[in-house]
């Protein structure tokens, strides 16, 4: 990792500030899980806030090319889509990774680095519980369950302390220790949840940002096939028009041969002739539309 990077050194800056601050409070809370919470706060604000800047900005624009189909508008909802798919990939891999931890309560007990270096350094279980604040073995467990982030609304902040009911509830470590040598994983596993949470909260406003552009999608090709249709009824329309001005024009074209006949010795034969011919084509012409209007390829 570049140490020079902006969010290396943002996240560098914050943990520094947190150390100092509770340099003189009473926080139980190991060195790797301060450090493991801070980068989870930030990791989630940071994708909470691409994400909120995607809704601000896909929204509109999915609402001007529902109403307005054109090439500007499809390429703007196309650049969109690519970088909500990119986003989307982003969180989904940092919830796996969560969930993953979760499920595997062996990786949740080696992240306990306090405790492996007080062991390497040859410490006795029993001062290891001296260290760690437990009395008699026994473990004091928090009364409630960390509070979401998600429903919290102070900004900046939200993120913070997640899970600090374990903390303000108890002095007592938060360490690996118990009278049989079991793992105890519980205030990992509840900061771990508190941000899972939040992530999936996350990711769920991207699946839903995902359903509003199929949803546009499916509206734009619903249009699009009803203006194909509308354009297939008048080429039927116009197919049926030319197939009777042809028959006119055939008519019109036999009569304008240089043969003789009785009907030329009346002034007004050709003309009642054009008359019929004319009649006659115009009733093929809605018997076409009546046909159409039968067989329900369009309504008239």
């Amino acid at each position: 990792m570049n140490s020079l990077e902006k969010n290396v050194v943002q996240y560098k800056s914050e943990l520094c500030k947190r150390l100092q601050t509770n340099k003189d409070q009473a926080d139980d809370l190991p060195f790797e899980f301060r450090a493991l919470e801070l980068a989870l706060e930030l990791t989630c604000m940071s994708l909470d806030a691409q994400v909120k800047e995607l809704e601000i900005e896909i929204y509109p624009v999915l609402d001007e090319l529902a109403s307005s189909i054109n090439t500007v508008n499809l390429e703007r909802v196309r650049r969109l889509k690519g970088n909500l798919l990119a986003l989307t990939q982003r969180v989904q891999k940092v919830r796996d990774e969560l969930e993953h931890l979760m499920d595997d309560d062996g990786d949740m007990a080696e992240m306990y680095l306090t405790e492996k270096r007080l062991k390497s350094e040859g410490n006795t279980p029993s001062e290891l519980n001296a260290i760690t604040n437990f009395s008699g073995g026994t473990k004091v467990v928090s009364k409630s369950a960390p509070v979401s982030p998600v429903a919290s609304t102070n900004g900046s902040h939200r993120l913070q302390r997640a899970f600090s009911s374990i903390v303000s509830s108890s002095k007592h470590g938060s360490l690996i220790s118990s009278s049989n040598g079991g793992e105890n994983i519980e205030q990992l596993e509840m900061l771990l949840e508190a941000y899972f949470v939040v992530i999936d909260h996350t990711l769920s406003k991207l699946f839903s940002l995902k359903e509003y552009i199929d949803d546009t999608e499916d509206l734009i090709n619903i249009k699009l096939g009803n203006v194909q249709n509308h354009l297939i009824q008048f080429e039927l329309l116009l197919t049926a028009a030319t197939f009777v001005a042809t028959l006119f024009a055939a008519v019109a074209g036999v009569f304008g041969m240089n043969f003789a006949a009785s009907v030329f010795d009346y002034p007004s034969g050709f003309s009642w002739v054009l008359l019929i011919t004319g009649a006659g084509c115009v009733l093929l012409y809605f018997s076409f539309l009546l046909y159409f209007r039968y067989k329900k390829v369009f309504p008239l």
